[in-house]
């Protein structure tokens, strides 16, 4: 029998603390010696990153015990933290370890406890490594960064190599540029290939495929690349060839490049086979032999075929590849999931799209009966652009709405904002879908997957496109009665975080918004994020000095006055990203409003929520405070103090 309950007051079987324990999502898939090796977190160690591989049986089999978190801070949002490399006595995993961000290594075939094979920095944190691949013989290939001083943008980059025997000198190749990316030792040895860019471009916007001499890698010529194209992943075919995803024609296609200079594009197409190089050591193609390639078609698996000129996407039900594709004894190995299957990483036979998950089977899965069903829809957003978006609607078998009743419905906004959302089974999204609670998860204007054209439309417009995006489809909801109009909210973290704030703060669609460690002050954000994104609002906003009154219009911070509703912030307190400070100054400027709002913060956290106990903190919050703001009791969920 099915009961009739408001919205929001469903009983549901998927509690916050099994979506806390269920985060951890595989990533950094790669290879070796016929095994499929990947790091996954495990929010019940505290965020800790295990290293695996498959083993003989079902389950795989835990390289690297506790203590050990498989982890770096590259650009603050890390990037690829393991290879394994030739050594004197053998085969050495070499990996990045979180707490003192050295480099470690240890014999391959677990023979050996890991040993540092670099040194100690004077200060936390001070020296870091990053985006490993195997170098010239007896080294490990990785960008190393060091901080130089006290601000967040005083850190010094280099291109090394670093022997893996632990003795000898850390040898530096180059320093190209302000950012490296992708180095890869050509076949014979002889030349070095990596991805570069400068402030003020982030590497999406422009970045150079750089090639050396080994011998002499200061003296490197670029082959493609510039101000207006972006390189996004290199690989050497030969020793006189190179493959790069770049983009001159406004979206990411593979190329073949010659290291005379000759640059072909192997299928020319209106996709995007790549993707915004947010974390070094990404990857979205790797060779199938005879021609083929397995590529990513904004997400989704496809094989391009270099003789035939085509990108066919493979028949799967796996709707969505992280940028980890790679191929062992011809099947493609990687991460994937689809809007049934939470992200788990498999081997796919691209001829009959057959799948075998490496990953282990939660051993107590939610019923499927419990979780949204996504839609993939197109709005008419303003000024007629098309918005793409995932619409949730509220899912539970043994519940339904007051009848002539609207759900109310969250607005969920990306981060990035060069970024998207995913077509995957996402618990968060389930957690609220399963009790009455519609989700739309909105591709605004800047979002990535549909060509330079839409990515560059929040150029100078971000607190503008992306809120007016989001508001649109939320209003279309409304307006064909799929939501309630006066119970939208509107949630997001980071950059999402800053349109949730901007949105409350500028538009009258929402009731409340939930605001996930966010930009607040644009002004301020320049001088107190990290190197990697202290000049990306030069791009999103504007450069300064010329366009401060849109820095200082637009931030949330200066429009506390202009709330639309109650607030939710959410914050970690080792965020070198957004730092904390900005969310305590905008709280600062709530209290004694009479504004309803709460501010909970997270010791060990960072830029996104990684133990357990914070997801499941973070969720029961955000239910109490829509059931509080809507009217409505989510049972056996304590209360969230709400203060004015």
């Amino acid at each position: 029998m099915v009961k009739i309950a408001p919205f929001g007051s469903w009983e549901s079987p998927l509690s916050a603390a099994e979506v806390g324990l269920a985060g951890g999502e595989p990533k950094w898939v790669g290879t070796h010696a016929g095994r499929v090796w990947w790091v996954a977190g495990r929010p019940a160690e505290g965020g800790r990153n295990a290293l695996l591989h498959e083993g003989d049986g079902a389950e795989p089999v835990e390289v690297l015990p506790a203590p050990w978190n498989v982890r770096n801070r590259m650009h603050e949002y890390g990037s690829r933290p393991w290879t394994v490399v030739p050594g004197a006595a053998g085969e050495l995993l070499v990996f990045t370890h979180w707490d003192d961000q050295r480099l470690y290594a240890a014999p391959v075939d677990g023979s050996g406890a890991p040993t540092p094979i670099t040194a100690e920095p004077q200060r936390h944190h001070g020296v870091r490594y990053g985006d490993l691949s195997p170098g010239p013989e007896g080294t490990v290939l990785c960008v190393r960064e060091t901080v130089t001083g006290d601000r967040p943008t005083d850190i010094r980059r280099d291109l090394v190599a670093v022997p893996v025997d632990g003795g000898g000198e850390v040898r530096a190749l180059a320093a190209s540029h302000r950012f490296m990316a992708g180095a890869r030792l050509s076949p014979d040895g002889a030349h070095l290939a990596w991805i570069g860019w400068d402030h003020p471009r982030m590497p999406w916007d422009g970045s150079e495929l750089c090639v050396a001499p080994l011998a002499d890698p200061t003296a490197h010529t670029v082959l493609a690349g510039g101000p207006a194209e972006s390189v996004c992943q290199v690989e050497w075919e030969s020793p006189e060839t190179l493959l790069a995803l770049t983009d001159p024609d406004g979206w990411w296609n593979l190329f073949r490049v010659g290291r005379d200079g000759a640059v072909r594009n192997l299928a020319p197409c209106e996709k995007e086979l790549g993707g915004p190089l947010w974390m070094p050591g990404m990857r979205w193609f790797a060779p199938l032999g005879e021609g083929r390639f397995a590529v990513l078609a904004s997400g989704r698996l496809a094989v391009l075929d270099e003789h035939a000129g085509t990108v066919t996407e493979v028949v799967t039900d796996l709707s969505w590849w992280s940028a980890d594709v790679g191929v062992l004894d011809g099947e493609v190995v990687g991460a994937a999931g689809s809007a049934a299957r939470e992200v788990a990483v498999v081997r796919l036979d691209p001829a009959t799209g057959a799948t075998t998950e490496l990953t282990p089977p939660r051993p107590d899965p939610p019923d499927p009966a419990y979780l949204p069903v996504p839609v993939e829809r197109v709005f008419a957003g303003p000024d007629g652009r098309s918005v793409p978006a995932l619409v949730y609607p509220p899912r539970n078998p043994a519940f339904a709405g007051p009848e002539g009743e609207a759900p109310p419905f969250v607005v969920h906004v990306h981060g990035g904002p060069t970024g998207r959302a995913r077509p995957v089974l996402d618990l968060e999204f389930a957690y609220l879908t399963s009790r009455g609670i519609g989700v739309v998860a909105v591709n605004y204007g800047g979002s990535t997957g549909y060509g330079r054209e839409f990515r560059e439309s929040l150029n100078g417009q971000w607190g503008v496109v992306d809120v007016h995006d989001c508001a649109a489809v939320a209003t279309a909801l409304a307006d064909e009665g799929s939501a309630d109009r006066s119970r939208l909210a509107i949630r997001g973290g980071s950059a999402g975080g800053w349109t949730s704030a901007a949105s409350i703060t500028s538009v009258d669609t929402y009731r409340c918004a939930t605001i996930m460690y966010p930009v607040l002050d644009m002004l301020a954000f320049v001088g107190e994020t990290h190197d990697f994104e202290s000049r990306y609002l030069d791009g999103l906003v504007g450069t300064l000095p010329e366009h401060e009154r849109r820095y200082v219009e637009r931030s949330p911070i200066n429009r506390v006055d202009r709330l639309a509703g109650p607030v939710l912030l959410l914050q970690g307190l080792e965020d070198e990203v957004c730092p904390p400070a900005q969310a305590d100054r905008f709280v600062a400027s709530l209290d004694g409003t009479g504004i309803p709002h709460a501010y909970l913060t997270f010791e060990g956290e960072q830029h996104g929520f990684r133990k357990a106990e914070t997801i499941q903190a973070a969720l029961e919050a955000e239910l109490s405070f829509y059931g509080q703001v809507f009217g409505f009791t989510p049972p056996g969920i304590p209360p969230l103090e709400l203060r004015s």
